[in-house]
């Protein structure tokens, strides 16, 4: 499972860009396979034209994303996150990011490292003024809301994803039930109206049965069978009538659900 097999990726970079915004963190989003499935927000030149710009700077940065995890604090000094994408208990993807600090920066510190990568120091201090800073519980309280946010968002995609087929499979067989639902009122009607019929017909019997008095004795007995027995199927045809009904208006107001 991908998770841009099924998720919105404008929504997704939406929430990424405002999250930003607010809080001056970093994000970014990537598959299970580690491929970006969003545009960057808000990096750094910092950590994307410095860090990740010299051999030895890729590296460190290459092994924290491969070990890092939750909120943490990289190799050269700044805070970044990396929070799991879970959809059905695997892993789909994470939203990752961070590129700020946890408080005003020790540049000498911050030189010594440049040095270490062999990066320009005045270039390097130049592009850490530039990055923004918050507290650690900021931070963390950040990077955990991001997270969450992210996690309903794709499960609920998710489910509307999951789901989308089976509606659509739902509706056709409402479809399919209510056409057999007409069918079977058709032939209610037909019985109902042969039912009918030998009713006239037992009446017409049982007069003719009268005329011929004692000769039509045994006659007149299985004309008032008849009678009595399409009296009883016009009831049941009736029941059936009033069932069918009920069963219609169910299925209208499931197709107006799914309409």
């Amino acid at each position: 499972m991908e998770l841009k097999d099924f998720m919105d990726l404008d929504k997704l970079q939406k929430i990424q860009d405002d999250f930003s915004d607010a809080t001056g963190l970093a994000a970014i989003a990537v598959g299970a396979d580690g491929e970006y499935l969003t545009e960057g927000s808000n990096f750094t030149d910092f950590c994307m034209k410095y860090t990740r710009g010299s051999e030895e700077g890729n590296k460190r940065c290459i092994k924290c994303d491969n070990e890092c995890s939750g909120t943490y604090f990289c190799h050269a000094g700044l805070m970044d996150f990396s929070v799991d994408i879970i959809v059905n208990d695997e892993k789909v993807g994470a939203i990752i990011g961070g590129q700020v600090l946890p408080a005003e920066p020790d540049e000498e510190k911050f030189r010594e490292t440049a040095k270490e990568l062999d990066i320009d120091p005045d270039a390097y201090i130049n592009a850490l003024r530039k990055v923004p800073i918050s507290t650690e519980s900021r931070i963390r309280a950040a990077s955990g809301l991001l997270g969450m946010i992210v996690n309903q968002l794709v499960n609920l995609e998710y489910y509307k994803y999951q789901n989308a087929g089976r509606l659509e499979t739902l509706q056709k067989e409402v479809g399919h039930s209510e056409d057999f639902i007409q069918t079977i009122n058709n032939d209610t009607r037909s019985l109902k109206n042969i039912a009918s019929k030998q009713k006239i017909l037992a009446l017409n019997a049982s007069i003719e049965a009268a005329r011929c008095g004692e000769a039509g004795a045994g006659f007149a007995v299985v004309a008032k069978s008849m009678q009595d027995l399409s009296s009883q199927s016009d009831v049941i045809y009736s029941d059936i009538e009033r069932s069918v009904e009920e069963i219609t208006n169910t299925f209208s107001t499931l197709s107006d659900l799914f309409s």
